[in-house]
């Protein structure tokens, strides 16, 4: 019934591009690309409130405390074994692959994406897995815009908007923040937008929120509607607040490279491995519950006017009106958080790290205006402080600060934090940005060789192989062949530039036509002239594996037109600087989205 109804759908939408333009067409799609993200999120956000619900109840009426340490083993274990039974034993984790497949793959995602983050990460951060279900809400969504482009034959650059338009839609609608979901979607993932291209995006994200207004549970969102006003005398404290989450944000950062890099090398299977780690990860939520799922119920329960709440059904439940406790309990929980994701999506369980990065600002807020207020150097706003250190972590994290600026603005239900917002994202993302030159979704593509940065000459030029500028029908000579052979040459070809090589082709030098013009009207010097005198010694080479970057650098330091190339030690052919100019600028004509 359903691929029935489907498959009229399909047909509607077919005759409705032939009836549309090209950009009515492209307001249409961001509808349906925005429904469909929302309702990827409606999904994921009830399947993980509702696991949380129940695990929350039976422990606490049959007072079963390790439920919510046995739920995390049984999720992690099932999304392997989904993994590998259903999903061909691989799944892409993290939103730098949607960086890689707009750059690398000219925007095309795999189609089982649509589906596999839904399955994968419902069973790990539904059943209690410590990550967020934003990154696998985002890559959804990209991949429903990608394939909705592929399947009406859209072009290149219409796939990417439409991506960026899944994305803004999956944000939008697990924030109810639109706003929010347009900026991450230009400030993270898109490498250039023009202004034209805000419309179809900002349909994309006001759909999803829409969407996800009428049919998701008001309760189930994270947001927040009781805060305290702004007062200016407190702005040092922000500042403070802001360098501090700086600092966490590059603990974090480093800290969960270190634990996935850990579970990488172990040589376990895969259902041993999720075993393992899921086994310590069920210790850590024993003792410390909030650690559990995605944690939005203990950042609201810190905002709030009781925040001991968070010690009930826990092993400190005794120290629920104890200050101190309360303020140990969250600050090990701060510091502990970065273990717990990095153990989940290491052991094989699937999420991001959102979530967990509103969670630990929450809490590092809290931690901050609290202990400041118990030894009575001041009086701060706490739930202020809570609200406004989440956007201190995810800027510091994502080096987005004014997605963290409008996100943390649009669910607290206004700006009355605009400046402390302001503040504290701005100075977070200078401090991160000092110690970790890339965000944490990037800092995993660079590793591997694909450098995405702020730079967008840098981003234009991760994206061009090297290997596809090689002139390799260059004509060469050897040095103790006289200048008559060369001029021969020259008479006969367009080449401008020659390799000097030996019988083994070994490179030895190049000969310029520039360092020969005067010779070669000299008969005399032309008949007796060795091409081993007037070669020029090698300054500069490349290699076909090599960054075009680095490519560039070597034409910007060594100021020639043209660079040899050596394959496997020997000469291979020249690249012209003229031409990989021409690849870079029809690359980057082709990226901008109009």
């Amino acid at each position: 019934m359903f691929k029935k109804y489907f498959s009229k759908l399909q047909i509607i939408i077919a005759i409705a591009q032939s009836l549309l333009t090209p950009k009515q067409f492209i307001f249409l799609s961001a509808v349906l690309v925005g429904i469909s993200s929302a309702l990827a999120v409606i999904v994921l956000k009830t399947f993980a409130h509702w696991v949380f619900s129940f695990a929350t109840y039976v422990s606490g009426i049959l007072k079963l405390g390790f439920l919510n340490s046995i739920l995390p083993i049984i999720g992690i274990v099932l999304t392997v074994f989904v993994v590998k039974r259903l999903l061909g034993g691989t799944i892409q984790k993290g939103t730098s692959q949607i960086l890689y497949a707009v750059a690398k793959k000219a925007s095309i995602i795999p189609q089982k994406q649509m589906y596999a983050q839904i399955v994968t990460s419902s069973l790990t951060v539904g059943l209690g897995g410590s990550a967020g279900l934003e990154s696998p809400i985002v890559i959804t969504g990209a991949a429903f815009g990608s394939n909705y482009a592929q399947k009406y034959k859209l072009s290149y650059k219409d796939r990417t908007l439409l991506i960026g338009c899944g994305v803004a839609a999956g944000i939008a609608a697990a924030f109810n923040a639109p706003i929010a979901g347009v900026l991450f979607a230009i400030e993270v993932l898109l490498v250039d937008v023009s202004i034209a291209a805000f419309t179809p995006i900002m349909i994309a994200a006001a759909t999803g929120a829409l969407v996800s207004v009428i049919a998701l549970d008001e309760t189930i969102l994270l947001s927040f509607r009781q805060q305290q006003n702004f007062d200016y005398h407190n702005i040092v404290y922000y500042i403070l607040l802001g360098a501090l989450t700086g600092l966490i944000s590059v603990y974090y950062s480093r800290n969960f490279e270190r634990v996935e890099h850990y579970f990488s090398k172990l040589k376990f299977s895969p259902y041993k491995k999720a075993l393992f780690g899921s086994s310590i990860l069920a210790i850590l939520i024993f003792i410390f519950p909030t650690l559990f799922g995605e944690g939005y119920e203990s950042i609201k329960i810190l905002s709030d006017s009781d925040p001991g709440k968070i010690l009930e059904n826990t092993l400190f439940s005794s120290f629920r009106d104890n200050s101190w406790a309360l303020l140990l309990f969250v600050g090990c929980t701060m510091m502990i958080k970065v273990f717990a994701t990095g153990i989940t999506l290491g052991s094989g369980g699937n999420g991001g790290n959102f979530a967990p990065s509103l969670f630990l600002g929450s809490y590092v807020g809290f931690f901050f205006a609290t202990l400041l207020n118990l030894i009575g150097l001041t009086k701060l706003p706490v739930s202020n402080f809570s609200l406004v250190g989440m956007a201190g972590i995810l800027s510091g994290l994502f080096h987005a600060p004014l997605t963290a600026i409008f996100l943390i603005a649009e669910i607290t239900g206004g700006y009355s934090l605009m400046i402390p917002l302001m503040i504290v994202s701005s100075i977070s993302f200078a401090i991160s940005r000092r110690f970790e030159k890339h965000s944490m979704d990037v800092k995993n593509l660079v590793q591997k060789g694909h450098a995405f940065t702020s730079n967008k000459d840098t981003n234009v030029l991760s994206t061009l192989e090297t290997n596809s500028i090689i002139q390799t029908d260059f004509l060469t000579v050897t040095e103790d062949e006289n200048l008559e052979k060369l001029v021969d040459l020259i008479s006969h070809s367009n080449q401008v530039i020659f390799a000097v090589v030996d019988t083994t082709n070994n490179l030895l030098g190049i000969v310029h036509f520039n360092t020969i013009r005067e010779i070669i009207f000299n008969n005399y010097r032309v008949k007796y002239t060795k091409i081993q005198d007037i070669m020029l010694p090698l300054n500069e080479v490349v290699t076909p594996t090599e960054s075009m970057e680095s490519v560039m650098n070597k034409f910007e330091s060594s100021k020639v037109a043209f660079l040899p190339v050596l394959k496997d030690g020997k000469y291979y052919g020249f690249i012209s600087k003229s031409n990989a100019l021409e690849a870079y600028r029809a690359k980057l004509k082709s990226m901008i989205i109009d």
